[in-house]
């Protein structure tokens, strides 16, 4: 198969989705697929890789280290260059009329979940917006454009599967168990409690709940030290609140080496998921794959990947967080680090990919099936 990936906001500080938009990638090239992808740069570009070709578009910067493609005619230029069996859609907005241009030239389209659109739109209208029917209507027109969509989780599912989308598809996202692994821990250090919050440190992300959690826990006597990786708007606020309260925190920024990563989720006691509105939760995979147990906000998709003894599920307040993670620390630490670990080893990235060119195959047979092509 020819398979060309679109995705919006794709970039070098990008977090789950240029994860998954690449390992995607890497698994299509590895099993003799045809693989390229399209996504906002400053300006034209394409160039080749050892995974496939790489088309940039102009899209303006909407955030730092964020473009979003606003004008997809160039989008649509490239696509009728790349002349693909399929598409893969990583975005509901600007990008979603390539499934019109591939229904009008004969090529299946697949449209990849990121996120559920109610879920992370709840805060940012006022109290009486008619929100639900709004994104069933956006997401019904979705469901009818594309040939297929896939979820990563249930929680991800749940907008379209309300609608009776005809098909739907769960496709679990993956951890590079390689990268990502117990071994990389150093000893644990004397004395102290070590919580991890890896993500963009923004509104949507809720790190403030990071913070608050550690700061809680100080108050009640726990001697913790807060590790931070990312970036955003919020890290300056949040460096001020744990200054104020005497918290012992530290902020790594954006932290490019993904192996960088691993250490330091290895190195931690307990990761904070704090996201409610999170469609999957890679950044708390990848905290199980290195051992670590995690707290996750009790809605959202993450509570899907804890099972006892990985981690517990606690309400998005620093309270009931702080509790749940005394609970996790009065865990043996070598069965808590097993039962993480083992619980992330059920989500390799091949069983991932495997379940995407299934829908991708189908829906290109499906297609030959019925054109005679």
């Amino acid at each position: 198969m020819r398979i060309v990936q679109l995705a919006n906001l794709y970039s070098p500080v990008s977090g789950g989705l240029r994860t998954a938009v690449d390992m995607l990638g890497r698994g299509y090239t590895a099993a003799g697929h045809e693989r390229a992808l399209v996504v906002p740069g400053r300006e034209h570009g394409r160039h080749r890789t050892a995974n496939g070709t790489v088309v940039t578009v102009p899209g303006p910067s909407v955030a730092p280290g964020y473009r979003l493609v606003l004008d997809p005619r160039p989008v649509l230029r490239a696509l009728a260059r790349l002349r693909p069996d399929v598409i893969e859609v990583s975005d509901k907005a600007t990008l979603t009329v390539a499934a019109r241009w591939a229904r009008r030239h004969g090529v299946r389209s697949v449209l990849l979940s990121h996120e559920r659109l109610d879920a992370i739109l709840a805060p940012r209208v006022p109290d009486g917006f008619p929100l639900r029917r709004l994104t069933d209507r956006w997401n019904g027109g979705l469901a009818r454009a594309f040939d297929a969509i896939v979820a990563t989780s249930a929680f991800a599912a749940a907008e379209f599967d309300r609608l009776g989308a005809p098909a739907l598809h769960l496709v679990p996202l993956g951890v590079d168990l390689d990268t990502f692994r117990p071994e990389a821990a150093r000893a644990p250090e004397r004395g102290k409690v070590r919580l991890m919050h890896l993500g963009r440190l923004s509104k949507e992300k809720w790190p403030g709940l990071a913070v608050a959690t550690a700061i809680e826990l100080h108050r009640r006597g726990v001697p913790v030290v807060l590790d931070l990786v990312g970036e955003g708007p919020e890290a300056c606020r949040l460096r001020a609140a744990a200054a104020r309260a005497g918290l012992r925190a530290r902020f790594h920024g954006h932290v490019p080496d993904r192996a960088d990563v691993a250490r330091l989720l290895a190195d931690a006691d307990v990761a904070l998921a704090t996201c409610p509105v999170e469609s999957f939760g890679l950044a708390a995979l990848e905290a199980l794959a290195c051992g670590t147990p995690v707290v996750a906000a009790d809605r959202g998709a993450a509570p899907e990947l804890l099972v006892p003894g990985a981690g517990v599920a606690a309400p998005p307040v620093p309270s009931r967080f702080a509790d749940g993670v005394q609970e996790v620390l009065a865990w043996s630490r070598e069965r808590r680090r097993a039962t993480a670990r083992a619980r992330a080893e059920g989500f390799p990235w091949d069983a991932t990919v495997a379940g995407m060119l299934d829908v991708l195959a189908g829906c290109v047979s499906e297609n030959r099936l019925r054109t005679g092509r």
